[in-house]
């Protein structure tokens, strides 16, 4: 799994988010996948299980506009309107999830892929009453204005779908494989 190290900041406040500071993390550079195509059918608990099996944790909502924005993007990949290039999204793809790194225009300025489109992402939102779990991103079946990164789509935690993904975060650095000895 490749990581990419994002400097933190502050997010503004937002419709389903106070103002917040965002510290740097880790974020892995994709979804999670296997061969190549998201991992999707996961509730918000299993996402979090699987989080913690890999030395992550599920991103706070607030962290993940951050990651796909920058606050200052309306798209992950900048202020463009969606093109095939960009995203898979309804009208734009095949109608369900496509391997990642299919999209290269839709990489966000630091080198992360499908952030808008493919799959949502889970995440938390620990500042809520009700603390309900929010998808970021859209999905192959969503909308355009459904990848814009101040969007969020509110769910009841124990959902599932094809088109419900996982993006973990690290608050520390991923630890480097140990070798064996070669004696």
């Amino acid at each position: 799994m490749e990581w990419i190290l994002l400097s933190g900041g502050r997010v503004p406040a937002g419709e389903w988010h106070p103002a917040r500071e965002v510290a740097t993390l880790w974020w892995a550079a994709t979804p999670l996948t296997i061969a190549g195509v998201p991992i999707t059918g996961l509730t918000l608990p299993h996402a979090a299980q699987l989080a913690h099996r890999l030395g992550a944790r599920m991103p706070t909502s607030v962290e993940w506009e951050w990651m796909a924005s920058g606050a200052v993007r309306r798209f992950p990949w900048g202020n463009d309107t969606p093109g095939r290039d960009h995203a898979n999204l309804r009208g734009l793809g095949p109608g369900h999830p496509t391997p990642v790194r299919t999209h290269p225009a839709g990489r966000t300025p630091d080198g992360l892929w499908d952030v808008g489109g493919n799959v949502w992402e889970w995440t938390t939102a620990p500042w809520r009453r009700d603390r309900v779990a929010l998808l970021r991103g859209g999905s192959y079946h969503s909308l355009a204005q459904y990848a814009e990164c101040a969007h969020a789509n509110d769910v009841p935690p124990g959902i599932a779908s094809p088109g419900i993904g996982l993006r973990p975060v690290r608050d520390t650095g991923p630890t480097p494989p140990t070798r064996g000895d070669a004696s």
